[in-house]
C-alpha cells in the first residue's frame, strides 16, 4: 500500500482542536484577554453581547498548553470513531449540547468562577465511546463501569478534592454523553 495525501478524515474533532489550538494562540497573544473575554464562562449580565457565544466557546478555551494537550488527546482518540458512527453533524451538535450544558450550569450557579476547557466534551466522548457497543436493547457492561469509575470518581473527587478541576462539568459532559449516545444511537 502506497500513501498518496493525507485526509481531513474526521471534520468536527480536527477543526475543534484546531480552533482550540487558535483559541490558545490569541490567549497567549492577548496576555489573556481574550480567553477571559471570548473563550470562559462566568456569571456576566444578559445585556454583555458576549455572554451568549461563551455559553459555547468556552470548550475551546484553555489555561495552557497542558491543558489543551490533554484534553485534545483525549479528543483525537475517541472523536474520529463517534464521528464516523454518529456522523459530523450528530457529533456536532453532541458538542454544542454539551458546551452549552456546561455553559448554563456555570453560570447559573457558580457566579464567583469561570469556566473554561474542553474535558465537558471528553467526558461525553467517552460515554459515547462506551454506549456504541450497544446491541438490541442490551446495555453495555463496559458504559456500567465507564459510569462508575468516571463518574463516580468525579462525585467523589468533587466531594473530597480541592482544585482547579470542574467535576461538575465532567459528570454534565457523561450525562449528556448517556443523552446524545441514546439520541444519535437510534438515528445511526
Amino acid at each position: 500500500m502506497r500513501l498518496r495525501r493525507i485526509s481531513y478524515n474526521s471534520p468536527v474533532v480536527l477543526t475543534f482542536a484546531l480552533a482550540g489550538l487558535g483559541a490558545l494562540a490569541l490567549g497567549w497573544l492577548t496576555g489573556g484577554a481574550s480567553t477571559t473575554k471570548l473563550f470562559s464562562v462566568y456569571r456576566s449580565p444578559l445585556s454583555d453581547p458576549f455572554t451568549y457565544p461563551r455559553f459555547f466557546l468556552h470548550v475551546l478555551g484553555h489555561a495552557d498548553y497542558g491543558h489543551y494537550f490533554s484534553n485534545m488527546l483525549m479528543i483525537l482518540v475517541i472523536g474520529p470513531p463517534m464521528e464516523e458512527k454518529y456522523g459530523s453533524r450528530g457529533l456536532l451538535m453532541a458538542f454544542a449540547v454539551t458546551a452549552l450544558a456546561s455553559g448554563l450550569v456555570q453560570w447559573l450557579f457558580f457566579p464567583g468562577s469561570a469556566l473554561l476547557g474542553a474535558s465537558g466534551i471528553v467526558f461525553m466522548l467517552i460515554v459515547m465511546a462506551s454506549l456504541s457497543g450497544m446491541r438490541n436493547g442490551q446495555i453495555p457492561l463496559t458504559l456500567i463501569l465507564v459510569l462508575v469509575f468516571y463518574i463516580g470518581g468525579e462525585v467523589v473527587r468533587g466531594v473530597l478534592a480541592r482544585d482547579n478541576i470542574s467535576q461538575l462539568t465532567h459528570i454534565i459532559g457523561g450525562i449528556c454523553g448517556v443523552l446524545m449516545g441514546f439520541a444519535l444511537g437510534r438515528r445511526a
